[in-house]
C-alpha cells in the first residue's frame, strides 16, 4: 500500500464520525441493488436501509440498470410505463420541467409558491423544484417509485410518494471504461462515456460525459431553423469516493451539470385563429408559434457529499449535504401562432441547500433510524403576458401583464423510524416526523402599456397602469406526520402488511393572485394588507393513507407477486385557479389558490413477474412476463366553485387515470458467445383528464402503447447491442396542454387558447455499449 493511502486508512478508520461530519457531511453512497431476471432478489432502500424488496411494507417498484437497459428507457418519464397509478411527464412546454403524479396526487403548475406533491431523490438529495428533474437515465444503478404517502422518512412534499433515482457505485477493485452510444430515427444520437479508476485501496474516482440529441418530432412553421420537441443536452457526473472497501467510513463526493439548449417546445391549437383565422395544422407536432426571445436555455448543477461512518457493530452513522442550482429561460407561446396574443417570456431560478443527518440502529429484533434534516431554498419566477398587439398593420396596441414572484423556503424536521421484530414472523413498525416550515414571499403583478420587460432584452415600461398585486408575507406551517405498519411472514418468501401514514404538501401564497381582487373586511374601505394576506395564502394539503399489502416468491421463486389495496383521505386540496380577468379594466393573467376541495381516492394495485420456462431452448434459457395494473378510484367530496357553491360533482382529478396496465413478454436465448434477449409488450392508460374540469378536446381518451426491443448481451458482460422500438403504432395521444376557451370565446387573448402538446411519437434505435 502506497504511504499516502496507508496514512488516509488509518485515518479513516480512527476518526470519529463527528470531526468528519464538522469537515463536510454528506449524503449516504447507495449499495449496489441486486435485481435478477426472474426476480429472486430485489435490494431497495425504500426505508432508508438496505432491505430485500419482498421485506418492505410499502408499495415499491424497484427498477433495476438492466431492467432499465433492456427496456430502451431514455429518460425517467419513461418509468410511468413500468409502474401502476404512476404519471411522469414533460411539463406542456418544456423538455426539462417535470409533471408528476402518483395515487391521484401531484403537481401540475411549476411555478414558485406552489409545491410538489411527490418528491423526486437523486441519491437521497431532495429536488426542491421540478425545473431540470426530468433526469436522463445514464450511468444509473436503479429507480425506485414509493406509492403512498412517505411523510416519515421522506417529509413534505411527498404526500402521493417518491421517485428514487440511484446512480452507480464506482467499481473499487479495476479501473474500468464503459462507452454506450445511440443512434436512431429523427436523428437522434446520444453517447454516453463512463470511466472509473481505483487509485488506491481506498480511493477511487469516476464520472461520466453524455451527449443527448435528437431531431425534432416537427419543426417550427414561423421561425425558420427551429424544430419543435428536439433535444440537445450535454450532461456530465463527477465522484470521488474515499474509504469503504473495508474501512469503516465512506465519503463520497459527488458532483453533475446539465445543459439544455433544445428549441421550445411549442404546442398543436386545436381550434382555428379567432381573430386570424388560422386553420389548425394537420401535423402536431408542427407549430406556427412565434415567440423565441429568451432562447430556450436550462443550465442545472450540484454538489453532494455523503459520508457513512460505523460507529459500532449496530450505529451507523450517516450525512447527506447537499448544494444544487438551476436556471431556467423559456418562451412560452400559448396561442401558438405567429401574432403577439398570449407570449409568456419566463425564467425560472432555484437554488438549494440542504443537509440531513440520520443514526441508522441494527440488531436482531430492533432495526430503525432517527434523524434531522434542514432545507434552505430559494425560488424565483419572472414572466410576461404579452397581449392583444396581433400586428402593427391592424392597430392594435400591446401590453404586458407583468408577473413576479420570490418564495424563500426554510424547513426543518426530526424523525425517527423503527422496526421491532417481535419473532421471525411478525413485525411492527412505527416512525414519525415532525416538521417546521416556514415560507417567505414576494408576489408582484402589473400591467404595463410597453413590450418586453428589461429581463427579457426591453425596455424600461414608460407607463405602469395597474398594479395588482404588490405583496411580501411569511407564514410557518407545523406538521407531525406519523407512520405505522404491522407485518406478517408465515415464511421467508411471503408477507402480508397493513399499514397506516400521513403526509402533507406545504402551503404558502399564490404567486399569481391579484390583490385587488381581495374582498374588504371593511366595505367600503379597500382591502387592508390582512384581508390581501388571507386571500392569498393557502393551507397545506393532508392525507391519511391506509393500505392492506402482500409481497411473495411463489413456485420456487418462478412467480414473484405484489398486490396493494389503499384508500386515501385527501384534505384541504390546493385548487389553483389560472383564468383570464381584468385588471384596471385590461386583461391579464390571474388566479387564486385556495383549500377548496376534500376527496376520497382510493385502489388497488398488482406487480408480477413470472418465470413460465428454464432451459426450454439450452441452458440458462428462459420465458418471462411481467405484468402490472393499477386502478383508481379518485373522487371529490367537497369543491367549491368561484361562486361558493359545492360543484364536485362537476370535477375530475387530473393526470390520474382510472386504469394503468402494462404487460410484457421476454425470451432469453443462450447464442453467438451471449444471450439474446427479445421482449414486447404493452401500457394502457385509460381516460386522462388534463384539468379538474373536463375538456372534452383536451382529454386523452384511454390509448394502448406497444414496445419491443432485441438485446445481445456477451456472456462476458462487456458488449451488449439492441434495437428499440418505441409507440410502434405511432399513436398520436395528448399528455399535457393550455385551455383559456370558454365554448366559443376566449378568456385571455384575441386569437383564444386551446393548445395540446403530445407524447412522443414512433421512434426506432439502435444502442450498443461496451466496457473495458
Amino acid at each position: 500500500m502506497r504511504p499516502f493511502a496507508r496514512s488516509l486508512h488509518h485515518v479513516l478508520s480512527a476518526t470519529s464520525a463527528l470531526s468528519l461530519l464538522a469537515f463536510t457531511p454528506a449524503a449516504q453512497a447507495q449499495e449496489a441493488g441486486a435485481s435478477s431476471d426472474d426476480g429472486n432478489e430485489i435490494i431497495v432502500s425504500a426505508r432508508r436501509r438496505d432491505e430485500r424488496l419482498i421485506d418492505v411494507p410499502i408499495a415499491v417498484t424497484a427498477l433495476s440498470a438492466d431492467t432499465l437497459a433492456k427496456a430502451g428507457a431514455i429518460d425517467i418519464t419513461d418509468v410511468a410505463n413500468m409502474a401502476p397509478n404512476t404519471t411522469l411527464e414533460n411539463s406542456r412546454g418544456t423538455n426539462s420541467t417535470l409533471t408528476a403524479f402518483i395515487r391521484g396526487v401531484g403537481q401540475q403548475d411549476p411555478v414558485p409558491g406552489f409545491e410538489a406533491g411527490i418528491g423526486i431523490y437523486l441519491d437521497d438529495v431532495y429536488l426542491n423544484r421540478p425545473q431540470a428533474a426530468v433526469l436522463d437515465i445514464y450511468d444509473v444503478e436503479r429507480i425506485e417509485v414509493l406509492r403512498g404517502p412517505q411523510g416519515t422518512l421522506y417529509g413534505r412534499n411527498t404526500i402521493g410518494g417518491a421517485v428514487k433515482y440511484v446512480t452507480r457505485a464506482l467499481n473499487p477493485d479495476s479501473p474500468e471504461l464503459r462507452i454506450r452510444g445511440t443512434l436512431g430515427t429523427y436523428k437522434q444520437a446520444d453517447l454516453v462515456v463512463t470511466a472509473s479508476a481505483p487509485i488506491s485501496d481506498i480511493v477511487r474516482v469516476g464520472g461520466s460525459v453524455a451527449r443527448l440529441s435528437r431531431g425534432g418530432f416537427g419543426d417550427n412553421l414561423t421561425i425558420k431553423g427551429l424544430e419543435n420537441y428536439n433535444k440537445d443536452v450535454w450532461a456530465g457526473r463527477g465522484t470521488i469516493e474515499l474509504g469503504g472497501n473495508g474501512a469503516p467510513v465512506l465519503i463520497r463526493i459527488s458532483g453533475d451539470y446539465t445543459r439544455d439548449k433544445s428549441d421550445p417546445r411549442n404546442g398543436h391549437r386545436l381550434i382555428p385563429g379567432l381573430f386570424s383565422g388560422a386553420p389548425v395544422l394537420k401535423d402536431v407536432y408542427d407549430t406556427r408559434a412565434g415567440l423565441n426571445d429568451p432562447k430556450q436555455d436550462v443550465k442545472a448543477y450540484g454538489l453532494a457529499m455523503n459520508v457513512s461512518a460505523e460507529l459500532t457493530d449496530n450505529l451507523t452513522l450517516r450525512s447527506i449535504s447537499a448544494w444544487r442550482k438551476d436556471t431556467s429561460y423559456t418562451p412560452i407561446d400559448f396561442d401558438a401562432l405567429p401574432s403577439v396574443d398570449v407570449d409568456v417570456p419566463a425564467v425560472y431560478r432555484n437554488e438549494q441547500l440542504s443537509q440531513e443527518f440520520q443514526l441508522l440502529y441494527e440488531s436482531d429484533r430492533l432495526h430503525g433510524l432517527v434523524g434531522f434534516y434542514y432545507l434552505d431554498a430559494k425560488a424565483a419566477t419572472s414572466f410576461d403576458v404579452l397581449l392583444g398587439l396581433v400586428g402593427s398593420s391592424v392597430g392594435f396596441p400591446g401590453y404586458n401583464a407583468y408577473t413576479a414572484g420570490d418564495v424563500r423556503t426554510k424547513t426543518w424536521s426530526v424523525f425517527g423510524d423503527f422496526t421491532f421484530d417481535f419473532t421471525d414472523q411478525l413485525s411492527l413498525s412505527v416512525g414519525g416526523r415532525y416538521t417546521n416550515d416556514k415560507r417567505n414571499a414576494f408576489v408582484y403583478k402589473a400591467t404595463r402599456l410597453s413590450g418586453l420587460s428589461p429581463e427579457f432584452g426591453g425596455t424600461v415600461p414608460v407607463f405602469t397602469s395597474a398594479i395588482a398585486t404588490n405583496f411580501h408575507g411569511d407564514r410557518t406551517f407545523k406538521e407531525f406526520t406519523p407512520r405505522a405498519s404491522l407485518s406478517f411472514k408465515p415464511d421467508d418468501n411471503n408477507m402480508v402488511y397493513a399499514s397506516y401514514s400521513k403526509g402533507f404538501k406545504g402551503g404558502g401564497f399564490d404567486p399569481r393572485g391579484s390583490g385587488t381582487s381581495a374582498p374588504s373586511s371593511n366595505p367600503p374601505a379597500p382591502a387592508s394588507y390582512q384581508d390581501i394576506y388571507d386571500f392569498l395564502g393557502f393551507d397545506p394539503e393532508k392525507v391519511d393513507s391506509y393500505e392492506l399489502g402482500y409481497k411473495g416468491s411463489l413456485l420456487d421463486r418462478r412467480l414473484t407477486l405484489s398486490l396493494a389495496g389503499f384508500y386515501m383521505d385527501y384534505k384541504d386540496v390546493q385548487i389553483p385557479g389560472s383564468v383570464g380577468c381584468l385588471v384596471g379594466g385590461l386583461q391579464s393573467f390571474c388566479g387564486i389558490t385556495t383549500n377548496a376541495a376534500k376527496a376520497r381516492l382510493q385502489g388497488i394495485e398488482a406487480e408480477t413477474n413470472a418465470v413460465l420456462a428454464r432451459d426450454f431452448a439450452g441452458t440458462g434459457s428462459t420465458f418471462r412476463f411481467n405484468g402490472g395494473f393499477g386502478f383508481i378510484d379518485a373522487k371529490y367530496k367537497r369543491f367549491i366553485g368561484p361562486t361558493g357553491t359545492d360543484v364536485a360533482d362537476q370535477r375530475t382529478f387530473q393526470n390520474t387515470p382510472k386504469w394503468t396496465v402494462m404487460g410484457s413478454i421476454a425470451v432469453g436465448i443462450p447464442a453467438m458467445g451471449g444471450n439474446i434477449d427479445a421482449s414486447t409488450g404493452l401500457t394502457y392508460r385509460s381516460l386522462t383528464h388534463q384539468f379538474e374540469v373536463p375538456i372534452p378536446a383536451l382529454d386523452q381518451p384511454g390509448y394502448v402503447l406497444w414496445d419491443a426491443s432485441l438485446v445481445w448481451t456477451a456472456d462476458s458482460g462487456d458488449y451488449s447491442i439492441g434495437i428499440h422500438g418505441k409507440n410502434l403504432t405511432d399513436k398520436q395521444y395528448i399528455t399535457s396542454g393550455y385551455n383559456y376557451q370558454n365554448g366559443s370565446i376566449s378568456t385571455l387573448g384575441l386569437e383564444g387558447v386551446q393548445t395540446a402538446f403530445y407524447g412522443n411519437p414512433r421512434q426506432v434505435f439502435v444502442t450498443g455499449t461496451v466496457k473495458f
